[in-house]
């Protein structure tokens, strides 16, 4: 009778409404993540302007100053939701990194903007990885890869609002009001969320009611030992070493970027990113026992790669696409707040929704369906995105003088809709994928270590990348170095195929039912 009761949760059978609320609230928060995240992409042009900054410092901008806190926090604050409310923890990241973009827009230089837009980071390292373990412990596995890809239109919606409102406020009310307005927003929601989504029982959806219960002696070792004592194993002077090891390397990294011109020498930031380097080498040992149990796993790595791969793509193309409209297809801010938040809307939606409802059907041919549907996305992706960046080109093949401006830049359009669509079919997917590679007790911490991969290369390496090329290009292509930047960009695609070719054929081996 006890055990019956303690399985009783949210999660059952008898309320099954409540947990498709959930997955509603949660992806709202994850829209006003991608919100807060994605806004800055359309604010390039007027940013750009104010403080005099080269692409390759926007890049910078928009790509280390948040995933440099985003991914290396996260570990810790998902191995800490692994342990107690994972509610209270979104909650509070959301009104963090809510709070970080409103100060965006109060920024005075290039140095204060850099320093808010780590502060976005710090609070949207907790509202992931905690997520995705949330949905897990909604949604039964069979229904997981979908329901993640639900959760996942928060990427699309949030692109696109930002895109659209963001843009649309910086036209007529200037950038600072765009970040004022829709960092107030994400403080509104977060009472929302706390008062009204419940923290399940973990792993609840993973054991089916009418099995006896397992004898301790069965429990894995690996689940066990979750709750094992980080400290007091010998391994204290390990986390000291790793620790200093990583505050010298941020420091080292910093220095150099201050002393290149990439960023102001000012020690507060200086002082403040050695820090958080620090943060890197603790969080491994903080996490070790998960990582003990996923690292060893060729699956991840090629999972986890892969879609870092991919990401330096979809992240980078992104925060850079709306800059390479106004500059290549002559929109203004308004138009292309309005053409882009349509491609990113509409293509987003029907690509995650694609990916995991197939991936869902196919897994049942063998688990390889997870990581082999992105991977054919990838190789499709590619050569879409560029033909897309030449519709001209394309018109021209049929009507002389590549047409009128308005069938450019609708053809653009629906060629777009392609890559965006297949560039996020991956999220549900592999996300669920990742979800079964680690026990219950660990799937927050597994999520946090997989994301410190991808978004380090995606959202770092990704939306630095392509200002950095795009400076490089400048001399020979002027105004039109972004568009060859890109197109260099997409051998990030090819990569991220092959890794995950190769992950369909380890992954049976690797899955934790």
């Amino acid at each position: 009778m006890a055990s019956d009761q303690a399985s009783a949760s949210p999660t059952s059978g008898e309320r099954p409404g409540y947990r498709f609320y959930v997955l509603a609230i949660l992806i709202l928060v994850y829209m006003l993540n991608f919100v807060d995240r994605q806004i800055i992409g359309i604010l390039a042009a007027p940013l750009k302007a104010e403080f005099g900054m080269s692409d390759q410092q926007f890049g910078l901008l928009g790509g280390i100053a948040f995933a440099s806190v985003y991914s290396t926090l996260a570990i810790p604050l998902a191995w800490l939701a692994d342990r107690v409310s994972r509610v209270w923890i979104m909650t509070g990241a959301l009104a963090v990194w809510s709070g970080f973009t409103a100060l965006c827009g109060m920024a005075g230089s290039f140095g204060q903007l850099f320093l808010c837009r780590m502060g976005v980071g710090v609070g949207e390292a907790g509202g992931v990885a905690p997520a995705y373990s949330l949905v897990a412990d909604y949604f039964p596995p069979h229904q997981r890869a979908r329901a993640l890809a639900g959760f996942a239109f928060g990427i699309p919606l949030g692109t696109a609002a930002g895109t659209l409102v963001g843009g649309l406020l910086a036209a007529e009310y200037g950038w600072r009001t765009a970040f004022i307005v829709v960092g107030v927003l994400g403080l509104l929601v977060a009472p929302l969320l706390r008062l009204t989504v419940k923290d399940p029982k973990r792993g609840g959806m993973d054991v089916v009611k009418t099995a006896p219960v397992a004898p301790p002696a069965a429990i894995p070792a690996s689940a066990a030992a979750v709750a094992a004592p980080v400290a007091g194993d010998g391994r204290l002077g390990k986390t000291v070493a790793l620790g200093l090891m990583g505050l010298a390397a941020g420091l080292l990294v910093l220095a150099a970027l201050a002393w290149g011109g990439l960023i102001p020498a000012n020690p507060l930031l200086l002082m403040f990113a050695g820090l958080l380097a620090g943060v890197i080498g603790v969080s491994f040992m903080i996490a070790r026992v998960t990582a003990s149990a996923v690292l060893p796993k060729p699956s991840f790595w090629l999972l986890a790669l892969g879609a870092a791969s991919s990401s330096v793509c979809g992240y980078g193309v992104a925060g850079w696409l709306p800059l390479f409209f106004m500059r290549s297809f002559d929109l203004t801010l308004a138009q292309t707040s309005w053409y882009y938040s349509g491609i990113a809307l509409i293509g987003g939606i029907l690509g995650i929704w694609g990916g995991g409802m197939v991936a869902d059907k196919l897994s049942k041919r063998g688990k390889g369906a997870y990581p082999l549907t992105p991977a054919i996305a990838f190789l499709i992706s590619a050569p879409c995105f560029i033909l897309a960046m030449n519709s001209p080109w394309l018109i021209g093949l049929v009507l002389p003088g590549g047409g009128s401006q308005v069938q450019q830049l609708t053809l653009a359009f629906l060629i777009f809709l392609i890559p965006t669509g297949l560039n996020l079919a991956w999220l549900g997917p592999i996300t669920a994928a990742v979800q079964h590679i680690a026990p219950a007790p660990m799937r927050s911490t597994a999520s946090a270590i997989f994301l410190l991969f991808n978004n380090l290369l995606g959202i770092a390496v990704g939306f630095y990348y392509f200002g950095w090329m795009s400076d490089l290009l400048a001399p020979r292509f002027g105004d039109e170095s972004l568009r060859w930047a890109i197109y260099t960009g997409m051998g990030f695609y090819l990569m991220a195929s092959a890794l995950l070719f190769g992950a369909s054929r380890t992954l049976q081996k690797d899955w934790v039912d």
